[in-house]
């Protein structure tokens, strides 16, 4: 295997964990979502920020990162006199265990055809290369 494609493949493999390997999640995602996972209730931006000692804004962009990727989930809480505020929870780990187990099978089978498209490719180009006789 050439240096940089094995180069390539060491990087690619470098994660810490599931979340990190899956959704490139970043170290205040993960305590984000620990912090949702450890906590009572569901949490506003507001206290889940307190609970990992962050700015507002800052917490707010790692919740939008783990609803995107569907790690946690986000409920609309009404007022009686009117308005509404949103609570967040983490997702069943069931449910996120499922949905990585299917990406997992989808990358498997993207590279089983990558593989196999490789090996035809080069097999026809070896087969039909003219050959040098001594």
């Amino acid at each position: 295997m050439p240096d940089s494609m094995s180069e390539q493949l060491r990087q690619d493999m470098q994660c810490e964990g599931l979340l990190e390997c899956f959704h490139g999640l970043k170290e205040l995602d993960k305590e984000c979502f620990r912090a949702l996972v450890e906590a009572d209730e569901p949490l506003t931006v507001d206290e889940l920020a307190e609970a990992v000692d962050r700015e507002r804004s800052t917490a707010y962009r790692a919740v939008q990162r783990l609803l995107q990727t569907g790690f946690i989930e986000k409920d609309q809480i009404n007022y009686d006199q009117g308005g509404y505020y949103h609570v967040y929870s983490p997702t069943d780990p069931s449910q996120i265990a499922d949905e990585m187990q299917r990406m997992l099978n989808d990358w498997y089978a993207k590279m089983g055809q990558l593989i196999q498209e490789f090996e035809t490719k080069y097999e026809q180009a070896e087969s039909t290369a003219p050959t040098v006789e001594s």
